[in-house]
């Protein structure tokens, strides 16, 4: 069952086209994850789903009906996590959850029932009470999701929810993710960690330029780059010209360093492994090479020339 559609949707900003006949659906129970690079209208992809922003044409059905005016019925299905840290400072965790919790018409014994739930779930029942200006950055994000499940949204739109985070808050909010799922809510996943995405997402959609330019499971995605191959190489020196020769080899599409590590994404049967050891002995000498299958990572260098970790932002 699809609980989310947007057909054709179009979005301009002055003169600049940044959603381009985008066409996503969201199945229900599923955990989408959302991939792009920097500028890619994923942030605004999210926010006119989330009612936030109007858009220029097409259309968009939210659980089976086609919102209009102030969608708030509709809204009280949706929770968005957003990238920034949107609570206040100045109230307590509890308060800042009886907040939202009332914005969304919970109220008396509910509301009460709900803070106690939500503050639960996300690990925070000891700080009830205290500001979050006390927090450590995981702990603002915990309570940031808390504000935004204190409803039980059907629908949770998660916009880089793990930035800046240590890696008990990071784990705590992944395995907070799953539980969700499982009890039954939707989430659109956003994320410039790569390793969150191949953990989570049933379904992955990836993004590039205001169109969405592959959706599938990770495996169909990895299979649709089946003729291409990874080559890893860490080298004695690295140096310029090895460098420019690897990439004039035929067959060689993408060229990417990490320290004295180089990733090379080659056509697969090119022949370039034994090339390319060649020219590194040449160069200085090799420490290790060796060739891998294609994983996400690769798809998304693939289709859009860039790592998705270099592009973090929105």
């Amino acid at each position: 069952m699809t609980i989310a559609t947007m057909n054709h949707i179009i979005k301009r900003y002055g003169h600049q086209l940044v959603l381009d006949h985008v066409h996503l659906e969201i199945r229900q129970g599923e955990i989408l994850g959302l991939l792009g690079p920097n500028g890619a209208g994923k942030t605004t992809l999210i926010h006119a789903l989330s009612g936030l922003i109007g858009i220029d044409s097409g259309s968009i059905e939210l659980f089976g009906e086609r919102p209009s005016g102030p969608m708030l019925e509709v809204k009280r299905k949706i929770g968005l996590v957003t990238q920034d840290i949107t609570v206040f400072e100045d109230l307590t965790a509890h308060e800042n959850l009886a907040f939202f919790g009332g914005i969304y018409g919970l109220k008396g014994a509910e509301l009460r029932r709900q803070i106690t739930e939500t503050l639960q779930f996300v690990g925070l029942t000891d700080q009830a009470h205290k500001r979050p200006s006390k927090f450590s950055g995981g702990m603002k994000r915990r309570l940031n999701i808390a504000c935004s499940i204190i409803h039980r949204p059907r629908l949770l739109i998660m916009d880089e929810s793990t930035v800046g985070i240590d890696p008990h808050s990071r784990n705590h909010i992944l395995e907070s993710v799953r539980e969700l799922q499982k009890r039954g809510t939707t989430i659109l996943y956003t994320t410039h960690y790569m390793e969150e995405v191949q953990s989570l997402a049933s379904r992955v959609v990836i993004m590039d330029q205001g169109h969405v330019i592959a959706q599938g499971t990770i495996d169909e995605l990895v299979k649709n780059i089946h003729h291409e191959e990874k080559i890893k190489l860490e080298v004695v020196e690295l140096t310029e010209d090895l460098i420019d020769n690897i990439k004039q080899l035929d067959g060689v599409k993408h060229v990417v360093l990490n320290g004295t590590q180089i990733q090379i994404i080659s056509r697969a049967g090119a022949g370039n492994l034994d090339r390319i050891l060649s020219l590194a002995k040449s160069a200085g000498g090799v420490l290790s090479i060796h060739a891998e299958k294609p994983t996400l990572e690769d798809v998304f260098l693939t289709l859009t020339g860039k790592q998705l970790r270099d592009t973090e932002g929105t």
